[in-house]
């Protein structure tokens, strides 16, 4: 696939980095020379200098056969005009726009086709708020990746000495919750003078204390299941109430303001630097949050904030140095679980399951948003894991026995990559009519059943499991190069005999 990024920021950069690596041709467009020269020595891509709102310079990046833009500079208007541009006077197909305003999401009419022209529009703060919300859900998790409208989900927990799954075989961990689907999918495990790697996940595999474990599970257990293989046996549950964030920009704003919407259960204090920003935030959040002006590295200023009863510490400043030393910091003075966000991908490898809990990249938070739509064949949702490394996706299994190579088939006699599993299958979901540019489902038509029907069926497959027509599938890819293999698996033919 062609593909067109419009600016060469850390989320171009993290885009085409990880589009270059499905062997996409990638053309970057910015107006920073140095930066281009940058991205052309380190990957493999074109640079074009200049304006991308500029038809002269759309039509140098060769967007006349291009099949997709993505416009992903800082600047909505700049993003908006070309993604117009490209609708107008190149007809791109589809058009794919970074918005950061609140008030263009909340009119979608303009984020549509025929509005400027936009195919899909993400916004990465929204994206990382909704990332970091979940982690509040789940406090057990390293991050949590939601499947099939929310009936299936991926998570990753640090197995812990104690815990009522550590210990056991893989084969052993679904008897012992039998009250829900569950399957581990991967493992990374940490060897002595040696970088985390995947572990080969069979049935006699054990999970070892300080284990990174992905396991699917139906949504309504996942809780439970994060806690058997992070919760010693007799620890009570430890919900986050207590929440202190370092950075007051959009995403801590943003996150203060959702904590605290509808319910008096959160404790939340922000700490800014910058006295009119702290100024701005008292104006503009609920009396409920704390804004504090100072520095989250100060070690006198966190100990005088009681850093210690703190539940989750979250630094979101757009520093990842001062991330990295105030969530150290507040991990020696006692936090119970403590994020960074960290924008540099070696800092993020580094840092990750060390004193630091969480180490979170913007970008891997938006990714999976963008991949669901450059994925060929009905990919439904696409989830970036291990900072890019593996992948989980979501894939609709289509057509009949004569047009399919998985329909009518049993999921042992599937010709999938090695390592590749088949972790969850979800029948009976909803067919959307439609969906409109922000994702949302279509309003019902006129006359429409609305009468409710039986809730889909969330299976942990065996290898007997026959897939049937419109069954979505969510596979571990423990290698995100054999994805089009198995988008070349799932994909209708004319017939197959």
């Amino acid at each position: 696939m062609k593909i067109l990024i419009l600016g060469a920021g850390r989320v171009g950069e993290s885009v085409a980095e990880s589009l270059l690596g499905e062997k996409n041709d990638i053309t970057v467009i910015d107006t920073d020379g140095v930066r281009l020269r940058d991205l052309e020595t380190r990957f493999d891509l074109r640079g074009v200098v200049g304006n991308g709102i500029s038809p002269d310079v759309l039509a140098e990046a060769g967007a006349a056969d291009t099949d997709m833009l993505i416009a992903c500079t800082s600047q909505d208007e700049t993003n908006l005009v070309a993604c117009k541009v490209a609708q107008v006077v190149f007809n791109i197909p589809t058009r794919i726009v970074r918005v950061r305003s609140i008030a263009l999401k909340s009119h979608p009419a303009l984020l549509e086709e025929g509005g400027f022209g936009v195919t899909h529009a993400f916004c990465p703060e929204e994206a990382l708020m909704g990332y970091i919300g979940k982690l509040v859900r789940y406090p057990e998790a390293l991050q949590v990746r939601e499947f099939a409208q929310g009936y299936a989900a991926l998570a990753s927990v640090r197995a812990r000495g104690g815990a009522p799954l550590v210990g056991l075989s893989v084969a052993d961990v679904q008897q012992n919750l039998p009250q829900g689907a569950v399957r581990v999918v991967g493992i990374y495990r940490r060897f002595h003078h040696e970088a985390d790697r995947l572990v080969s996940v069979e049935g006699s595999t054990r999970i070892e204390p300080g284990d990174e474990v992905f396991v699917l599970s139906d949504k309504e257990h996942l809780g439970d299941v994060l806690a058997a293989f992070n919760r010693q046996v007799g620890e009570l549950e430890q919900p986050v109430r207590r929440v202190m964030v370092a950075g007051g920009g959009r995403v801590g704003m943003r996150l203060a303001r959702s904590l605290t919407k509808d319910s008096k259960r959160f404790q939340v204090k922000i700490i800014e630097k910058h006295e009119s920003r702290c100024v701005y935030l008292a104006s503009r959040l609920s009396s409920d949050v704390l804004v504090l002006r100072g520095d989250a590295t100060d070690e006198n200023l966190m100990e005088e904030e009681n850093v210690e009863d703190v539940d989750l510490f979250i630094a979101i400043t757009d520093d990842d140095e001062d991330n990295i030393m105030s969530c150290l910091l507040a991990k020696k003075l006692g936090a119970t679980r403590v994020l960074a966000l960290i924008n540099r991908r070696t800092y993020a490898d580094l840092m990750h399951g060390t004193q630091i809990d969480i180490a979170l990249s913007p970008a891997q938070a938006t990714l999976g948003e963008l991949l669901a739509y450059v994925r060929q064949g009905d990919v439904q949702a696409v989830h970036s894991l291990r900072r890019g490394v593996a992948e989980a996706i979501e894939i609709v299994a289509r057509g009949d026995a004569k047009t399919s190579r998985v329909v009518g088939k049993r999921v042992g006699s599937l010709r999938l990559p090695h390592d590749v599993h088949i972790g969850m299958i979800v029948r009976g979901l909803p067919e959307p009519d439609a969906r409109n540019t922000n994702g949302s489902e279509a309003p019902e038509r006129e006359g429409q059943a609305t009468d409710a029907k039986e809730p889909p069926q969330v299976i942990v497959p065996t290898s007997g499991t026959i897939i049937q027509s419109n069954d979505h599938v969510i596979l571990f890819l423990p290698n995100k190069r054999l994805v089009h293999e198995v988008e070349s698996l799932f994909r209708v033919g004319v017939t197959f005999f």
